[in-house]
């Protein structure tokens, strides 16, 4: 009965979040329904002690991430940049190619390190220009951002910063270019699997007389009669960010140290902070402030008349979006306190397998909590060394439970109740019964894609 109450809870959210209705309501109440059908005695405790705390933790981490993410993109979409690229990359490359430049723009800047949820904030102007000029249904924006920015640079290419790609070295004493051919070739098979599944149904909705569309919300505000900047100055700001992003993760731990203590004249006690653990916030920051510098400097007489407006819109945008994620984590983190996903988690352990069992309790724990790091933290930290001897038993190397964890933890995630995929909708100004349809498409080629790099470990040895 337990298992049924947390399942009913994360059915109620994805319900919920489909239908259009706000995850920041439904997260506590789905949340809470299930500890009151557990313990009701525990509902007003959980939801301070455990909801509260678990998503002001999160606002208190990255709002500031959020905010300048997206004062970042309505710069680039104000300045007439994203209009200048897109014009310079359908010059170059013709209107056949836009999926593709956007997924490769979104790889670039992910790889490069830059935050998911940033990505989303820069590259949309940048779709919705080439996409409307293109005469391609909005609608295939989010899976077109989820594929570049959400799959095979988010935890397949060996070397990537994100954090999906880093938390398994912790639990099995590897490093972010742990099993790189497997990396890579579970990076490739998402990628052109993920292309031919929206060239698909581009194809589709042109066979049914489908274009952009007309009366769209989040329209880019770009002037029409704006004279459009060099393509290389309108891409410096992106490449900036990029390259900024990796020097600031280098500085940062160089100035500070593994941790530093802040004192300050009115202060009663010190402040003390892990820098190892917030090195790629403040990385990220630094850079985004940089990269907001550089367009406002080089396109200040353009964005002025439009600046207190668009900075307006952009805050409403990054408040939205922040809570709706926070609201998420804190469902994610009530879940994963119940007796049901223990029980759940415990039965996972059943599969012979030490890869298909990493995988599948992984990805479901992902799905259930609706955050891929959040499920990978979880069942790495409950399973880790149960994944470790049977590893050492049938001889796997580690460095494939690594990769194997990290491509699993971004399968299931991107199921409709998880954050950055409602943020992701929320800033392209499209809802679930519109958009979701194709993300859910390149989630199943997501979670594929683990099995396929399973598979192409046990019948070539590669690692």
């Amino acid at each position: 009965m337990s298992v049924i109450v947390a399942l009913a809870a994360l059915a109620l959210l994805m319900l919920a979040a489909y239908r259009g209705y706000s995850v920041i309501l439904f997260a506590p109440i789905a949340a809470l329904g299930a500890v009151l059908l557990t313990d009701p005695g525990a509902v007003a405790p959980t939801f301070s002690g455990v909801f509260m705390e678990k998503m002001v933790g999160f606002i208190k981490l990255y709002f500031p991430v959020f905010l300048l993410g997206a004062v970042f993109g309505k710069l680039i979409e104000l300045s007439g940049f994203s209009r200048s690229i897109v014009s310079a990359a359908i010059r170059l490359l013709g209107t056949r190619q836009a999926m593709l430049v956007i997924v490769l723009v979104c790889a670039l800047l992910t790889y490069g390190g830059v935050s998911l949820f940033v990505v989303v904030f820069a590259v949309y102007p940048f779709a919705a220009e080439m996409f409307r000029q293109s005469d391609i249904p909005k609608r295939l924006i989010p899976a077109t951002i989820a594929l570049g920015a959400f799959s095979f640079t988010m935890d397949a290419l060996p070397g990537t910063p994100q954090i999906q790609n880093i938390i398994p070295s912790s639990f099995f004493g590897t490093n972010a270019w742990a099993a790189p051919w497997l990396g890579l070739i579970g990076a490739l098979f998402v990628l052109a699997a993920g292309l031919l599944y929206l060239q698909r149904q581009l194809r589709k909705a042109r066979a049914a007389g489908e274009g952009y569309g007309s009366e769209l919300r989040n329209e880019p505000e770009t002037a029409e009669d704006l004279a459009l900047p060099n393509p290389w100055l309108a891409l410096s700001p992106l490449l900036l960010v990029g390259v900024a992003n990796l020097l600031f993760t280098r500085w940062i731990p160089a100035l500070y140290g593994k941790t530093h203590s802040l004192q300050l004249a009115g202060m009663a006690a010190p402040v003390q902070t892990d820098v190892t653990k917030i090195t790629a916030i403040w990385a990220v920051e630094a850079a985004l402030l940089l990269g907001i510098l550089l367009v406002l400097v080089s396109s200040f007489r353009i964005v002025r008349s439009k600046l207190a407006e668009g900075s307006k819109t952009a805050v409403g945008g990054s408040l939205l979006a922040a809570m709706n994620t926070a609201s998420e984590y804190g469902f994610g983190a009530v879940i994963a306190a119940l007796p049901g996903f223990l029980v759940l988690a415990e039965a996972l352990k059943s599969i012979p397998n030490p890869l298909v069992n990493e995988a599948i309790t992984v990805t479901l724990l992902a799905g259930i909590t609706g955050s891929a790091s959040g499920g990978m933290s979880i069942a790495l930290a409950a399973m880790s060394n149960t994944f470790i001897a049977a590893a050492n038993a049938a001889q796997i190397p580690l460095e494939v439970l690594h990769r194997v964890a990290a491509m699993a933890s971004g399968g299931m995630d991107t199921l409709p109740h998880n954050g950055a995929v409602i943020t992701l909708l929320a800033v392209t100004g499209l809802t679930h019964r519109e958009a979701y349809k194709d993300i859910f498409g390149i989630t199943l080629i997501k979670t594929l894609a683990v099995f396929v790099v399973i598979g192409t470990f046990y019948a070539t040895g590669l690692v």
